[in-house]
């Protein structure tokens, strides 16, 4: 909700999604639909474009029929069957009929054809007398509506948005792949309507460096383009039209920012050891190749999570081997002596490729994802291991694969890299015979199976987000339950704790990169669980540098063991966060 509490300034709360401050204009990205582009084809084309339609008509379908069955499940099906006029007009002839004829005989593309012979049909049926058919020229501008947005859709993820000035970008979400092709040097901070702290946007805004202030409500509506705003990704707060006793409040803040800055940059080359001489391995999250000189600055030693889907957000069509191996292998050159782990390709959920095409799901987060995806898709998957076995002979390269559920997927993949050795070796193509492979956990059944697994893995990563999400049947990137999504719930730190002693049984060792590893408060719970390497956000690894540092792991031990025994998560929390605050301060104030 807004608050007006100085003149002519309102202020905006949210949910703090990426550390930091900015001040500048606002740049809104509505969702309004621009004008339709029409074009011209050759004959080559054609065929092409009426492809392009039926799939728009076949996402179409799929959009319309899963909001007839979740208005079934809310007010039930007699009010629900609205919408088979929707999927009747997907099917109407005239219509698709038309649109064809159209794109064949002009030549124009889809969306120019399917807009005209739509715009005709709504208008022949709104200018009669008689309210059913006007109601139904209301219904075909809904599906022609549906219709566009996907054809739209296609042309616009062609290329990355264009900043012609510094600016806050407001929208009501940002998909990974816009996120990914933004001008980053352009990006001052972002502001959305919806999303959590472990929504992609903000994973993505926080390892950047971008501050990111999440679950706005109605931000995207508020404010208007070039407004002045401030905003505190600390906070989670939004200034629109800050005054004057805001901005110098700010200023002092940012003058003890500075010196606290200098602090970290103190220990910037020391290793990350508790008081009493243990060494945790602190690593820092990677989305882009570009950005790997990122780590050694940070002070990180190496990288715990390469995320391997930005290359293929980013581009205008699917990365080939030789594109990932460079990519890949200026990671690995970059951190060198020090480790890159490398996650194959992890889409679905909230994550896809524009220019790969996958099925509309009810529920993608429980659908067609990450290694699922992978083992279905060989050909892309050989293509990706050949290029991360290749980068291996140029540095020290992990390789883990994301969202294991079992042994059988974990061997089924380790076929798969198998098979790429054989192959590579024939070819005569060096590579790291030993390279390391690890499963990410994330699942609640690979937890439950873990000694299993590590027979097969050389360690194991445990994404912390995802196995949140699903221990606690939580869409972390709804806003509506974000105070629902609890790392400190029992269940959680006992699935953590079960990891930890199955792979340490079997001789593996255990990472966390998911957000859990880059929260001060969530570090020593970590550490006396028993993890064996932190990997975070680069702007993050400095702090949980700091608070390493000033910690004790007989402390932190004695601590998890009290947490385990609690029967809810929030005593927990709240001793986390005096423990951090006692031993580090600065890193809260």
């Amino acid at each position: 909700m807004p608050s007006q509490n100085r003149k002519g300034e309102v202020v905006l709360r949210g949910i703090a999604a990426s550390p930091g401050v900015c001040r500048g204009k606002a740049l809104v990205l509505r969702d309004d639909a621009p004008a339709v582009e029409r074009r011209q084809l050759t004959d080559e084309e054609v065929p092409q474009e009426i492809d392009r339609l039926e799939q728009a008509l076949l996402r179409t379908r799929q959009d319309v029929e899963e909001l007839r069955s979740k208005l079934s499940a809310a007010i039930g099906e007699k009010d629900a069957s609205i919408f088979e006029v929707h999927l009747l007009i997907l099917e109407d002839s005239e219509l698709l009929n038309g649109t064809s004829r159209r794109i064949r005989e002009e030549k124009v593309n889809a969306d120019a054809a399917y807009g005209d012979v739509a715009r005709e049909y709504i208008k022949l049926l709104a200018s009669l007398n008689d309210p059913y058919f006007r109601e139904r020229a209301a219904d075909i501008r809904d599906v022609t509506q549906r219709v566009l947005n996907h054809l739209r859709l296609d042309s616009l993820r062609s290329g990355p948005l264009v900043l012609s000035e510094p600016a806050i970008i407001i929208s009501h979400d940002l998909t990974p792949s816009t996120t990914a092709q933004l001008d980053r040097s352009m990006v001052l901070g972002f502001a959305t309507d919806v999303g959590s702290q472990t929504s992609h946007t903000a994973i993505l805004a926080r390892s950047l460096g971008i501050p990111a202030v999440v679950g706005l409500h109605e931000i995207s509506s508020q404010v208007t383009n070039g407004q002045p705003l401030l905003l505190d990704g600390h906070t989670g707060s939004v200034y629109v039209h800050p005054t004057d006793q805001t901005l110098f409040e700010y200023g002092q803040l940012a003058r003890r920012r500075v010196q606290f800055e200098e602090q970290l940059r103190e220990i910037h080359d020391q290793p990350a050891v508790t008081l009493d001489g243990t060494r945790v391995l602190l690593s820092a999250n990677l989305e882009l190749a570009e950005d790997a000189g990122a780590v050694a600055e940070a002070g990180a030693e190496g990288v715990g999570l390469f995320r391997t889907e930005y290359l293929f957000l980013r581009g205008p069509s699917l990365p080939d081997e030789e594109s990932q191996l460079t990519a890949y292998r200026t990671v690995a050159e970059a951190v060198k002596p020090n480790a890159v782990i490398i996650r194959t390709l992890d889409i679905g959920g909230d994550k896809f490729i524009p220019h790969l095409p996958m099925p509309k799901e009810v529920n993608p987060f429980l659908g067609w994802r990450a290694i699922r995806f992978c083992l279905h898709q060989q050909d892309l998957f050989r293509t990706q291991l050949r290029a991360i076995l290749r980068a291996s002979a140029f540095g020290s390269v992990k390789l883990m694969y994301p969202m294991i559920s079992g042994v059988d997927e974990l061997v089924a993949a380790n076929a798969l890299l198998s098979e790429c050795k054989e192959a590579l070796r024939r070819e005569g193509l060096p590579f790291d015979e030993k390279m390391e492979v690890g499963a990410m956990i994330e699942i609640p059944s690979a937890v439950m199976v873990a000694e299993q697994l590590a027979e097969h893995a050389d360690f194991f990563s445990i994404g912390t987000n995802d196995l949140i999400q699903y221990t606690l049947a939580i869409d972390r990137l709804n806003d509506r339950i974000a105070h629902l999504y609890e790392p400190t719930h029992p269940a959680v730190l006992r699935l953590i704790r079960l990891t930890v002693d199955a792979a340490h049984t079997r001789g593996r060792w255990v990472g966390v990169c998911g957000e859990m590893a880059g929260d001060p408060v969530m570090v020593l719970l970590l550490l006396g669980l028993g993890v064996d390497e932190l990997s975070a956000a680069p702007p993050s690894v400095p702090r949980i540098k700091h608070l390493i540092r000033r910690c004790r792991l007989d402390e932190a031990r004695e601590f998890a063991t009290w947490a385990l025994a609690q029967a809810t998560g929030a005593p927990v929390l709240q001793r986390a966060e005096e423990m951090a605050h006692r031993l580090a301060p600065t890193l809260f104030t």
